[in-house]
Protein backbone atom coordinates (compact mmCIF):
# COMPACT_ATOMS: atom_id res chain seq x y z
CA UNK A 1 0.00 0.00 0.00
CA UNK A 2 2.81 2.41 0.88
CA UNK A 3 4.54 1.72 -2.44
CA UNK A 4 1.28 2.19 -4.35
CA UNK A 5 0.52 5.48 -2.59
CA UNK A 6 4.01 6.79 -3.33
CA UNK A 7 3.44 6.16 -7.02
CA UNK A 8 -0.06 7.66 -6.97
CA UNK A 9 1.15 10.76 -5.13
CA UNK A 10 3.39 11.56 -8.11
CA UNK A 11 0.56 11.36 -10.63
CA UNK A 12 -1.70 14.32 -11.42
CA UNK A 13 -4.89 14.27 -9.35
CA UNK A 14 -6.98 13.84 -12.51
CA UNK A 15 -5.29 10.47 -13.20
CA UNK A 16 -5.62 9.39 -9.58
CA UNK A 17 -9.35 10.09 -9.78
CA UNK A 18 -9.66 8.26 -13.10
CA UNK A 19 -7.92 5.20 -11.67
CA UNK A 20 -10.06 5.49 -8.54
CA UNK A 21 -13.25 5.63 -10.59
CA UNK A 22 -12.18 2.50 -12.47
CA UNK A 23 -11.33 0.71 -9.23
CA UNK A 24 -14.66 1.71 -7.68
CA UNK A 25 -16.59 0.47 -10.72
CA UNK A 26 -14.74 -2.86 -10.68
CA UNK A 27 -15.48 -3.42 -6.98
CA UNK A 28 -19.13 -2.54 -7.56
CA UNK A 29 -19.30 -5.00 -10.46
CA UNK A 30 -17.40 -7.81 -8.72
CA UNK A 31 -19.00 -7.73 -5.27
CA UNK A 32 -22.75 -8.48 -5.13
CA UNK A 33 -22.79 -7.83 -1.39
CA UNK A 34 -21.18 -4.40 -1.72
CA UNK A 35 -23.43 -3.55 -4.65
CA UNK A 36 -26.55 -4.56 -2.71
CA UNK A 37 -25.52 -2.60 0.40
CA UNK A 38 -24.72 0.52 -1.61
CA UNK A 39 -28.05 0.41 -3.42
CA UNK A 40 -30.10 -0.23 -0.28
CA UNK A 41 -28.34 2.48 1.70
CA UNK A 42 -28.57 5.02 -1.11
CA UNK A 43 -32.20 4.58 -2.14
CA UNK A 44 -33.64 6.62 0.73
CA UNK A 45 -31.60 9.69 -0.23
CA UNK A 46 -31.18 9.23 -3.98
CA UNK A 47 -33.52 6.58 -5.41
CA UNK A 48 -32.36 7.22 -8.99
CA UNK A 49 -30.62 3.97 -9.99
CA UNK A 50 -28.54 5.90 -12.53
CA UNK A 51 -26.60 7.38 -9.60
CA UNK A 52 -25.48 4.04 -8.14
CA UNK A 53 -22.57 3.62 -10.53
CA UNK A 54 -21.47 7.21 -9.95
CA UNK A 55 -21.49 6.66 -6.19
CA UNK A 56 -19.34 3.55 -6.57
CA UNK A 57 -16.83 5.42 -8.73
CA UNK A 58 -16.71 8.34 -6.29
CA UNK A 59 -15.96 5.86 -3.49
CA UNK A 60 -13.04 4.57 -5.54
CA UNK A 61 -11.76 8.11 -6.00
CA UNK A 62 -11.99 8.67 -2.25
CA UNK A 63 -9.77 5.67 -1.56
CA UNK A 64 -6.99 6.55 -3.96
CA UNK A 65 -6.98 10.33 -3.44
CA UNK A 66 -5.66 9.73 0.08
CA UNK A 67 -2.26 9.42 -1.59
CA UNK A 68 -2.48 13.12 -2.49
CA UNK A 69 -3.13 14.02 1.14
CA UNK A 70 -1.14 11.63 3.31
CA UNK A 71 1.94 11.51 1.05
CA UNK A 72 2.21 15.28 0.59
CA UNK A 73 2.98 18.14 2.92
CA UNK A 74 0.14 20.01 4.57
CA UNK A 75 0.75 22.97 2.27
CA UNK A 76 0.67 20.76 -0.84
CA UNK A 77 -2.47 18.98 0.31
CA UNK A 78 -4.28 22.24 1.07
CA UNK A 79 -3.16 23.73 -2.25
CA UNK A 80 -5.59 21.30 -3.91
CA UNK A 81 -8.48 23.24 -2.34
CA UNK A 82 -9.37 25.72 -5.06
CA UNK A 83 -12.38 27.34 -3.40
CA UNK A 84 -13.77 27.81 0.11
CA UNK A 85 -17.37 28.80 0.79
CA UNK A 86 -18.67 29.92 4.16
CA UNK A 87 -15.33 30.94 5.56
CA UNK A 88 -17.09 33.85 7.24
CA UNK A 89 -18.87 31.34 9.48
CA UNK A 90 -15.50 30.15 10.80
CA UNK A 91 -14.44 33.73 11.46
CA UNK A 92 -17.69 34.41 13.34
CA UNK A 93 -17.33 31.23 15.40
CA UNK A 94 -13.77 32.12 16.32
CA UNK A 95 -14.77 35.68 17.20
CA UNK A 96 -17.40 34.33 19.60
CA UNK A 97 -14.56 33.15 21.81
CA UNK A 98 -15.93 29.65 22.29
CA UNK A 99 -14.62 26.33 21.08
CA UNK A 100 -15.52 25.29 17.54
CA UNK A 101 -16.86 21.82 16.73
CA UNK A 102 -16.30 20.97 13.06
CA UNK A 103 -18.55 18.08 11.98
CA UNK A 104 -17.56 16.33 8.76
CA UNK A 105 -19.61 13.38 7.46
CA UNK A 106 -18.26 10.70 5.13
CA UNK A 107 -18.98 13.01 2.21
CA UNK A 108 -16.57 14.00 -0.54
CA UNK A 109 -12.93 14.22 0.49
CA UNK A 110 -13.40 14.17 4.25
CA UNK A 111 -9.68 13.66 4.94
CA UNK A 112 -8.75 17.05 3.56
CA UNK A 113 -11.15 18.99 5.77
CA UNK A 114 -9.10 18.47 8.94
CA UNK A 115 -5.94 19.50 7.09
CA UNK A 116 -7.53 22.81 6.16
CA UNK A 117 -9.40 23.43 9.42
CA UNK A 118 -6.08 23.29 11.27
CA UNK A 119 -4.95 26.52 9.62
CA UNK A 120 -7.53 28.37 11.75
CA UNK A 121 -5.79 27.26 14.95
CA UNK A 122 -5.18 24.09 16.94
CA UNK A 123 -7.52 21.27 15.93
CA UNK A 124 -7.90 18.00 17.83
CA UNK A 125 -9.36 14.88 16.20
CA UNK A 126 -9.85 11.32 17.40
CA UNK A 127 -7.58 8.64 15.98
CA UNK A 128 -8.07 4.87 15.99
CA UNK A 129 -5.04 2.88 14.75
CA UNK A 130 -5.69 0.80 11.61
CA UNK A 131 -6.03 -2.96 11.85
CA UNK A 132 -3.01 -3.29 9.57
CA UNK A 133 -0.12 -2.01 11.65
CA UNK A 134 1.99 -1.58 8.51
CA UNK A 135 -0.28 1.33 7.52
CA UNK A 136 0.01 3.17 10.82
CA UNK A 137 3.21 5.06 10.03
CA UNK A 138 1.82 6.33 6.71
CA UNK A 139 -1.49 7.42 8.25
CA UNK A 140 0.17 9.11 11.22
CA UNK A 141 2.54 10.97 8.91
CA UNK A 142 -0.44 12.14 6.86
CA UNK A 143 -2.52 13.25 9.84
CA UNK A 144 0.00 14.61 12.35
CA UNK A 145 0.47 18.10 10.96
CA UNK A 146 1.26 21.50 12.45
CA UNK A 147 -1.82 22.53 14.42
CA UNK A 148 -3.47 19.12 13.93
CA UNK A 149 -3.44 16.96 17.05
CA UNK A 150 -4.54 13.34 17.39
CA UNK A 151 -6.32 12.00 20.45
CA UNK A 152 -6.83 8.26 21.07
CA UNK A 153 -10.32 6.92 20.44
CA UNK A 154 -10.95 6.10 24.08
CA UNK A 155 -12.06 7.85 27.26
CA UNK A 156 -8.81 9.80 27.53
CA UNK A 157 -9.31 11.05 23.97
CA UNK A 158 -12.86 12.16 24.71
CA UNK A 159 -11.56 14.09 27.71
CA UNK A 160 -8.96 15.72 25.45
CA UNK A 161 -11.71 16.86 23.06
CA UNK A 162 -13.81 18.34 25.86
CA UNK A 163 -10.75 20.05 27.34
CA UNK A 164 -9.84 21.57 23.97
CA UNK A 165 -13.35 22.95 23.45
CA UNK A 166 -13.52 24.42 26.93
CA UNK A 167 -10.21 26.18 26.21
CA UNK A 168 -11.77 27.79 23.15
CA UNK A 169 -9.94 25.55 20.66
CA UNK A 170 -11.32 23.45 17.83
CA UNK A 171 -12.31 19.82 17.49
CA UNK A 172 -13.06 17.89 14.32
CA UNK A 173 -14.90 14.62 13.99
CA UNK A 174 -16.97 12.33 11.77
CA UNK A 175 -20.45 12.46 13.34
CA UNK A 176 -21.79 9.61 11.18
CA UNK A 177 -19.18 7.10 12.27
CA UNK A 178 -20.83 3.94 13.59
CA UNK A 179 -20.08 3.66 17.34
CA UNK A 180 -19.21 0.51 19.22
CA UNK A 181 -21.97 -1.45 20.94
CA UNK A 182 -23.20 0.45 23.98
CA UNK A 183 -21.76 3.77 22.81
CA UNK A 184 -24.63 4.96 20.63
CA UNK A 185 -28.39 5.20 20.28
CA UNK A 186 -30.83 4.16 17.54
CA UNK A 187 -32.07 7.24 15.71
CA UNK A 188 -33.52 8.10 12.32
CA UNK A 189 -31.20 8.51 9.34
CA UNK A 190 -33.03 8.95 6.04
CA UNK A 191 -36.10 7.40 7.63
CA UNK A 192 -34.40 4.21 8.82
CA UNK A 193 -33.05 3.31 12.27
CA UNK A 194 -29.29 3.87 12.35
CA UNK A 195 -27.01 3.26 15.31
CA UNK A 196 -25.80 6.79 15.97
CA UNK A 197 -22.92 8.12 18.03
CA UNK A 198 -23.75 10.48 20.87
CA UNK A 199 -20.26 11.94 21.23
CA UNK A 200 -20.81 14.76 18.73
CA UNK A 201 -24.05 15.69 20.53
CA UNK A 202 -22.31 15.62 23.91
CA UNK A 203 -19.53 17.83 22.63
CA UNK A 204 -22.10 20.34 21.41
CA UNK A 205 -23.32 20.57 25.01
CA UNK A 206 -20.05 22.29 25.97
CA UNK A 207 -21.36 25.49 24.39
CA UNK A 208 -19.06 25.18 21.39
CA UNK A 209 -20.03 26.70 18.05
CA UNK A 210 -21.05 23.90 15.67
CA UNK A 211 -20.12 24.06 11.99
CA UNK A 212 -20.77 21.48 9.30
CA UNK A 213 -17.95 21.14 6.78
CA UNK A 214 -17.33 18.95 3.76
CA UNK A 215 -14.88 18.82 0.87
CA UNK A 216 -16.59 18.60 -2.51
CA UNK A 217 -14.61 16.62 -5.06
CA UNK A 218 -14.54 18.60 -8.30
CA UNK A 219 -14.70 16.87 -11.70
CA UNK A 220 -11.72 16.30 -13.97
CA UNK A 221 -9.27 16.34 -11.06
CA UNK A 222 -9.64 20.10 -10.60
CA UNK A 223 -9.28 19.79 -6.83
CA UNK A 224 -11.75 20.43 -4.04
CA UNK A 225 -14.28 23.01 -2.93
CA UNK A 226 -14.59 23.28 0.85
CA UNK A 227 -18.00 24.15 2.31
CA UNK A 228 -18.55 25.57 5.81
CA UNK A 229 -22.09 26.10 7.04
CA UNK A 230 -23.78 26.41 10.42
CA UNK A 231 -26.63 23.98 11.18
CA UNK A 232 -29.92 25.08 9.64
CA UNK A 233 -31.49 24.59 13.07
CA UNK A 234 -29.66 25.26 16.33
CA UNK A 235 -28.43 22.08 18.03
CA UNK A 236 -30.39 22.09 21.29
CA UNK A 237 -32.17 19.81 23.75
CA UNK A 238 -30.92 16.69 25.48
CA UNK A 239 -28.22 14.42 24.08
CA UNK A 240 -30.63 12.26 22.07
CA UNK A 241 -32.38 15.27 20.57
CA UNK A 242 -29.05 16.82 19.60
CA UNK A 243 -27.85 13.58 18.02
CA UNK A 244 -31.03 13.36 15.95
CA UNK A 245 -30.66 16.99 14.85
CA UNK A 246 -27.07 16.26 13.77
CA UNK A 247 -28.33 13.30 11.72
CA UNK A 248 -30.77 15.65 9.98
CA UNK A 249 -27.96 18.13 9.26
CA UNK A 250 -25.91 15.33 7.71
CA UNK A 251 -28.89 14.37 5.55
CA UNK A 252 -29.13 17.96 4.27
CA UNK A 253 -25.47 17.92 3.23
CA UNK A 254 -25.75 14.53 1.54
CA UNK A 255 -28.73 15.66 -0.54
CA UNK A 256 -26.52 18.39 -2.01
CA UNK A 257 -24.24 15.76 -3.55
CA UNK A 258 -25.53 12.22 -2.90
CA UNK A 259 -23.05 10.44 -5.16
CA UNK A 260 -20.12 11.61 -3.04
CA UNK A 261 -21.38 10.07 0.19
CA UNK A 262 -19.63 6.86 1.22
CA UNK A 263 -22.70 4.63 0.94
CA UNK A 264 -20.62 1.51 1.37
CA UNK A 265 -20.03 2.64 4.95
CA UNK A 266 -22.98 0.87 6.53
CA UNK A 267 -24.88 3.10 8.99
CA UNK A 268 -27.59 0.47 9.30
CA UNK A 269 -25.67 -2.43 10.85
CA UNK A 270 -27.66 -4.51 13.34
CA UNK A 271 -31.23 -4.00 14.40
CA UNK A 272 -32.81 -2.00 17.24
CA UNK A 273 -34.70 -3.94 19.88
CA UNK A 274 -38.49 -3.78 20.11
CA UNK A 275 -38.50 -1.06 22.77
CA UNK A 276 -36.14 1.14 20.77
CA UNK A 277 -38.15 0.58 17.57
CA UNK A 278 -41.31 1.68 19.37
CA UNK A 279 -39.55 4.82 20.58
CA UNK A 280 -38.42 5.60 17.05
CA UNK A 281 -41.97 5.23 15.76
CA UNK A 282 -43.28 7.59 18.42
CA UNK A 283 -40.60 10.11 17.48
CA UNK A 284 -41.57 9.79 13.82
CA UNK A 285 -45.27 10.23 14.59
CA UNK A 286 -44.51 13.33 16.65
Amino acid sequence: MLFLFKILSRLPLVWVHRLGALAGALVYLASPRYRRNLQENMRAAAPDANLFWSAAMEAGKQSLELSHIWMKSQEEANAQIVEVTGREHVAAAKAAGRGVLFLTPHLGCFEITAQYCAIFGDLTVLYRPPRQKSLQRMILAGRQRPGLHLAPADLSGVRALIKALKKGKSVGMLPDQAPKAGEGVWLHFFGRPAYTMTLAARLSETGASVLMVWGERLPQGRGYRLHYRPPEQAITGDTHARAQQINHEIERLIRLCPTQYLWGYNRYKGRPDAETSAGLERTSDA
